[in-house]
C-alpha cells in the first residue's frame, strides 16, 4: 500500500491538467462542471474542434468574463485540449459519440445532441447538424424545403409566403404540433427563423437552436443580462436573428452585435455598436445583405443618437455607419433649431428591407427626443420619422422620405415597410408601402423616394387634416401635448405600430392590424440624464371613448379597406399578420387567439386561443414536406400543422 502511494507521488503530473488547474479550474471547477465564477464546460468541449478551442484560448471571451491566454505555448495548448477532452459531464449528461445507419445503408458518425424514441439530432463529423427520424431500425435525414431566413422571411419585408399546403379548405383542421418554452422569459417578441430544418429563437441575450419539426433543443447560447441598463432591452426584449452561411447574427441587450456558429452555438465574434452607459440598448433582428449584416439600436426614448450600421459577416468589423441625425454644422442640422440636437433620438430598432435589383437597403427611423416636447428642436428634425434608402456597400444616403416632420406625438416610422412590385397608373413600378403610426397610409417609388399616394386609414385622426401633393402632413394647430393633457387621435400606440404587416401578391391587398383609439398626451419638462428615460411626458387612453382593434385589408391604389375584421379585446395587443398563397391571412387577434381569415373577404376560418397578450407575429415554413405556422405566444414557441 505504501509503495503504491510512493509510486503515485513520483509519477509526473499530467501537463494538461496542470494548465487547466492553473488557468481554468478557479472559474469552471476542478472537474469542468462549473464553479462560482464560470459555467460548466464539460458538455461544451465535445462540439468544438481543436482549432476552435485553440482560437478561444488565444482570443478569450472578454464580454463574457473569459480572458485571453495569449501566453500559452503551442505545447501547452495541445496538452490543455487533450486534457479537456477527458472531462466528463455529471450523470452521463452531455453529447456522446455514436454511428447511425441511414436508410440506404450509409453510416453517419458524430455527437448525439438530443434523442428520443423517434428522432435524433446529430452533430456529424462534418461539423454540421443532421436531423434524423426513425424509419424501422434505421434513420432518415429530414430538413426544411421552404425556409424563413430572416425576421420577415424574405428581404422584401412583406411577410408573404408562397406556401399553400395549408389553405382555405383545410385550415380549420390546424392543430398544435409542438411547443417549446423559454424558461425565465417575459412575453416574447421574437419571430422564429428557419434555415435547413433548424429554427432559431431568442430572448434577451439568449438564442436557442431547435429542430423545426419537433421543437427539440439542439443548442442554447446564453450570457448574463446587463445590470443597470435602461430602455426596452432591459425588459428582456429581443426580436430574433438573421442567418447567413454558417453564422447566426443577433444583438445583445447592451448594443453589441454577435455571430454564433449555426451548428454549435459557439461565439465566433462580438462587436460593440454603441456605449450602453449612454442609454443605448438593442432589440432588433439583424438583416444579412451580401457579405455584410445590417442592424441598428434602441434608446430613442432615452435620448441617444440613432444610426444604421453594417458589419463584415466573417469578422464583425464595422464597414459603415449612417447617423440618422446630423451633428451641428453638418448638412440637415439646420432642421434642428435648439439644444435638442444633442440628444436627438431617431433610433433604428426594427428590421429594414433590401431590394437586390436596385441594391438598396431601406430602414425605418424612430421619433425625435424628447418624444412629447419639441421646444428645443424646432424644425423638421431630419431624419427622424423617416424611411432612409442606403447604399448597402457604403452606407451613403440615396433618398429619404419623412412622414411626420417635427413629431411631438411619438409617431415614429418603425412600422414595417413592404417592398411591392405592382402596376401603378398603367405602368409597372417598384413601390414601398407603409401604414404609418401617424394614421396615414403611404405609397412611395422606392427607386427614388417620390411620394405617389397617401390616405387616412383609421377612423379617427385629429392632428392633421390631410397630406400635401408632396406627402407632407397638413397639421391642425394647437395639437401639441400640454401640461394639462391634450386629446389627440391616433393614440401614442399609433394607428398601427411595429408589428408585422403583409402584402399578398395574389389578392393585391395589404393586411394591417390597426387601432381606432385616441389618447391624452401630457408634457413633462425634463433634462437628459444617463441612465434615465427622456420621453418628456406621459400618455393615457382617452377616457370614456370606445377603442377597437381592426384587421384591415387595404387596397394600395385607393388606401381604402376592401374588408375589415373587428376584434374583441382591450386594444393593447401587438400581434401582426402573415399572408400565404393558400388564400389565408393569419394574425394575432386582440383577445389572445391566433386566427386565420380568408385573404379575399376577411371571413374567419380558424382560431386557437393562446390566452396570451400578443407581442409577436406569425411565420411559416415547410419541414419534411409539411407546412407549419409558428408564433411566439407568451414565453412559448408554438408550431401548428395539419394532422398526420
Amino acid at each position: 500500500m505504501w509503495s503504491s502511494a510512493i509510486a503515485a507521488a513520483q509519477t509526473p503530473a499530467d501537463p494538461g491538467r496542470q494548465v487547466f488547474v492553473g488557468r481554468c479550474a478557479s472559474c469552471h471547477g476542478t472537474d469542468g462542471n462549473g464553479g462560482e465564477l464560470g459555467p460548466g464546460i464539460a458538455t461544451r468541449v465535445p462540439s468544438r474542434t481543436d482549432q476552435e478551442l485553440a482560437t478561444l484560448f488565444g482570443q478569450g471571451l472578454p464580454a463574457a468574463g473569459m480572458p485571453a491566454f495569449a501566453s500559452l505555448s503551442g505545447a501547452e495548448t495541445a496538452d490543455l485540449i487533450r486534457y479537456l477532452r477527458t472531462l466528463k459531464p455529471p450523470n452521463g449528461s452531455g453529447p456522446v459519440r455514436t454511428s447511425v445507419t441511414l436508410a440506404g445503408g450509409r453510416a453517419l458518425a458524430g455527437l448525439v445532441l438530443n434523442q428520443s424514441a423517434g428522432d435524433l439530432q446529430l452533430l456529424g463529423d462534418d461539423r454540421r447538424i443532421h436531423l434524423l427520424r426513425k424509419s424501422g431500425q434505421q434513420y432518415r435525414v429530414v430538413t426544411s424545403q421552404a425556409d424563413w431566413p430572416s425576421y420577415n422571411g424574405e428581404t422584401s419585408g412583406s411577410r408573404y409566403s408562397a406556401l399553400g399546403q395549408i389553405n382555405k379548405s383545410n385550415v380549420g383542421r390546424l392543430t398544435p404540433r409542438w411547443i417549446f418554452s423559454l424558461p425565465n422569459t417575459s412575453r416574447l417578441q421574437v419571430t422564429p427563423v428557419v434555415v435547413e430544418g433548424m429554427m432559431y429563437v431568442t430572448s434577451a441575450n439568449e438564442c436557442y437552436a431547435l429542430d423545426a419539426g419537433s421543437g427539440r433543443e439542439i443548442w442554447h447560447y446564453q450570457r448574463a443580462r446587463t445590470k443597470g441598463l435602461v430602455g426596452n432591452a432591459a425588459g428582456g426584449i429581443n426580436r430574433g436573428v438573421g442567418v447567413a452561411g454558417d453564422r447566426v447574427f443577433m444583438v445583445t441587450d447592451h448594443a453589441h452585435l454577435i455571430a454564433l456558429n449555426r451548428s454549435t452555438g459557439a461565439l465566433l465574434w462580438e462587436t460593440e455598436m454603441a456605449d450602453w452607459h449612454q442609454n443605448y440598448n438593442a432589440t432588433g433582428a439583424p438583416l444579412p445583405v451580401g457579405n455584410l449584416v445590417v442592424t441598428g439600436s434602441s434608446g430613442g426614448d432615452e435620448g441617444v443618437r440613432g444610426f444604421v450600421a453594417a458589419f463584415d459577416q466573417a469578422t464583425g468589423k464595422e464597414a459603415w455607419r449612417f447617423w440618422t441625425v446630423p451633428r451641428r454644422g453638418e448638412p440637415k442640422s439646420e432642421t434642428w433649431q435648439g439644444k435638442g440636437i444633442e440628444h436627438p433620438g431617431g433610433t433604428t430598432w426594427m428590421t429594414g428591407a433590401y431590394d437586390p435589383q436596385l441594391d438598396l437597403v431601406y430602414w425605418p427611423v424612430g421619433n425625435p427626443g424628447p418624444d412629447l416636447i419639441g421646444d428645443d428642436r424646432l424644425g423638421d428634425n431630419l431624419y427622424t420619422d423617416s424611411i432612409v434608402a442606403l447604399d448597402p456597400k457604403s452606407g451613403a444616403l440615396k433618398w429619404h422620405f419623412q412622414f411626420t416632420p417635427h413629431d411631438v406625438w411619438d409617431y415614429d416610422a418603425q412600422e414595417p415597410p413592404a417592398l411591392v412590385d405592382a402596376m401603378w397608373q398603367g405602368q409597372r413600378r417598384k413601390l414601398l408601402v407603409q401604414a404609418n403610426r401617424n394614421g396615414f397610409f403611404y405609397v412611395l417609388d422606392r427607386a427614388n423616394g417620390t411620394f405617389l399616394f397617401g390616405a387616412q386609414y383609421v377612423k379617427n385622426l385629429t392632428w392633421a387634416t390631410g397630406l400635401t401633393p408632396e406627402g407632407r402632413p397638413i397639421k391642425v394647430p394647437d395639437m401639441e401635448p400640454s401640461l394639462e393633457g391634450k386629446r389627440v387621435c391616433p393614440s401614442l400606440d399609433g394607428a398601427s405600430n411595429w408589428y408585422s404587416t403583409s402584402f399578398n401578391t395574389t389578392t393585391g391587398l395589404y393586411y394591417v392590424q390597426t387601432n381606432d383609439k385616441c389618447g391624452i398626451f401630457t408634457r413633462t419638462p425634463m433634462e437628459w440624464e444617463a441612465g434615465k428615460g427622456f420621453m418628456g411626458g406621459s400618455f393615457r387612453q382617452a377616457p370614456d371613448e370606445p377603442a377597437q382593434r381592426i384587421l384591415r385589408a387595404i387596397d394600395i391604389h385607393t388606401g381604402k379597406a376592401v374588408w375589415e375584421l373587428p376584434q374583441t379585446g382591450a386594444v393593447n395587443s401587438w400581434g401582426g399578420t402573415l399572408s400565404t398563397a393558400g388564400g389565408l391571412v393569419i394574425f394575432g387577434e386582440d383577445s389572445g387567439a391566433l386566427m386565420a381569415a380568408d385573404a379575399a373577404n376577411g371571413k374567419s376560418l380558424w382560431s386557437f386561443q393562446t390566452s396570451q397578450l400578443w407581442k409577436a407575429s406569425p411565420m411559416t415554413y415547410m419541414f419534411d414536406h409539411k407546412q407549419y405556422v409558428a408564433v411566439a405566444a407568451g414565453s412559448n414557441i408554438i408550431a401548428f400543422g395539419l394532422p398526420e
